[in-house]
């Protein structure tokens, strides 16, 4: 089992960390999502490997068994809002690292419009200005449930740029 007070790592890095492909990728999705470093997105990987492996193993379960199972494995993910209520196990394999990177609190603050940017949905959280409910959240990779989302609010109120400000200001930087 191992000592509890000693943590291992959540994460698992790519096979071939210097593949051209998997390089562009990974910075695209770093840039999209606001992510502090690699870390984040291996952690997401790793993640979405573990649901897939459960479903893998579900599927090799016997009838009786596999019901059960699978009804369990997708209330789960439909309650962390990565799948729909009435998804087949088939779904949970089709998942992507963006569904997991989209229900990140730092995602979820930026859609809801309390943050511009994804880098600022990110200082709002770890400067402790986002709650969940009445509780206070200062993790920015905080798995937003469904049930959470409503609940989700921010302190401080962010000014709005005009329209007109913004093009002025996009034509001087271009």
């Amino acid at each position: 089992m191992g000592d509890p007070k000693k943590s291992r790592r959540l994460w698992q890095g790519p096979r071939h960390p210097w593949k051209k492909e998997s390089l562009q990728n990974e910075l695209a999705l770093i840039g999209k999502f606001g992510l502090r470093n690699k870390r984040e997105l291996w952690l997401a990987n790793s993640v979405l490997k573990s649901y897939r492996a459960q479903a893998s193993a579900i599927l090799g379960l016997s009838e009786a068994e596999r019901a059960a199972h699978e009804k369990e494995l997708i209330q789960k993910l439909s309650n962390l809002g990565l799948l729909g209520e009435d998804s087949v196990l088939d779904n949970v394999l089709g998942l992507s690292v963006d569904d997991i990177l989209e229900r990140r609190l730092q995602t979820v603050v930026m859609k809801l419009g309390l943050a511009h940017t994804p880098h600022q949905s990110r200082q709002l959280i770890v400067h402790g200005h986002v709650k969940i409910g009445d509780h206070r959240v200062t993790a920015p990779g905080y798995m937003v449930s469904r049930k959470e989302e409503p609940q989700i609010s921010c302190d401080l109120v962010l000014a709005t740029v005009p329209e007109s400000a913004a093009n002025a200001a996009a034509a001087r930087g271009a």
